[in-house]
C-alpha cells in the first residue's frame, strides 16, 4: 500500500503536491484524495458565495471536473488551495452570469484601507455559549446580506484564512482593491450589526 493510498483514509496526511503528482502519474488515489480533502470546504464556500446550496453542489462538481482537466497546468510553486479557490471563484462567477437574476456586481471601486473588525467576540464563560451561538448566527446572516463582491472577500479572509495576497491571486483583483473592499465590507457589516442591536462594534 502506498502512502497516497493511505491518504484516502486521511487525506490531510499527504501533501497536496504529492497527491497532484500521483494523479498526474495516472495513480488511482491522488485525485480522489484531493476531492475528499476539499469537497466539503468547496461546497461551503460556493454555497455561501451563491446563497444557494443546491446550485453550489452543481458548481462544486464543475470545479472538480475543471481541476481534473487542468492538473497539468498547476504549478507547485503556488499553494494548491490558492489555485483551487481561483477555479472555484471563476466557476461561481460563470454561474452568476448564467443566472442573471442572482447576479450582483463582482467588480466595483478600488482604493486602500486597513480597518479590522472582530468577527467573534471572546466570551469565555460556559453559561454564555448560547450568546456566542447567537452572535455567530447574526454574523452569518449579515455576511449573507453583503453584495457578492464583498461577501466573497469576507469568506476568503475569515472563513478560509487566506492572506490579502492570496485573495488577490484568487480573485484577480489588485491588492489595494482587496484591502479596500474588505475595509468597506467590514464597515457594512458593522453598520448592519448596529442596526440589529449590537452595540460597541
Amino acid at each position: 500500500m502506498s502512502a497516497v493510498h493511505d491518504a484516502l483514509a486521511n487525506p490531510a496526511l499527504i501533501s497536496d503536491h504529492a497527491l497532484v503528482e500521483d494523479a498526474l502519474a495516472g495513480g488511482e488515489f491522488g485525485f480522489e484524495a484531493l476531492v475528499r480533502k476539499y469537497q466539503r470546504p468547496m461546497i461551503n464556500y460556493i454555497s455561501r458565495l451563491l446563497n444557494d446550496r443546491e446550485a453550489a453542489l452543481d458548481v462544486t462538481q464543475e470545479v472538480f471536473i475543471k481541476v481534473f482537466n487542468s492538473l497539468d497546468k498547476y504549478s507547485p510553486e503556488y499553494k494548491f488551495t490558492t489555485w483551487l479557490y481561483r477555479i472555484a471563484h471563476n466557476a461561481a462567477i460563470d454561474h452568476l452570469r448564467r443566472h442573471p437574476s442572482n447576479l450582483q456586481s463582482i467588480e466595483t471601486e478600488n482604493a486602500d484601507g486597513a480597518y479590522e473588525l472582530q468577527l467573534e467576540s471572546s466570551l469565555p464563560s460556559p453559561e454564555r455559549e448560547r450568546e456566542r451561538s447567537e452572535w455567530r448566527s447574526e454574523i452569518e446572516a449579515v455576511v449573507r446580506c453583503l453584495p457578492a463582491a464583498y461577501r466573497e472577500l469576507i469568506l476568503l479572509r475569515h472563513s478560509r484564512d487566506l492572506s490579502y495576497d492570496e485573495i488577490a491571486e484568487v480573485t484577480g483583483l489588485p491588492l489595494g482593491t482587496v484591502k479596500n473592499r474588505l475595509f468597506r465590507a467590514r464597515e457594512l457589516m458593522r453598520e448592519m450589526l448596529i442596526e440589529r442591536g449590537f452595540q460597541g462594534i
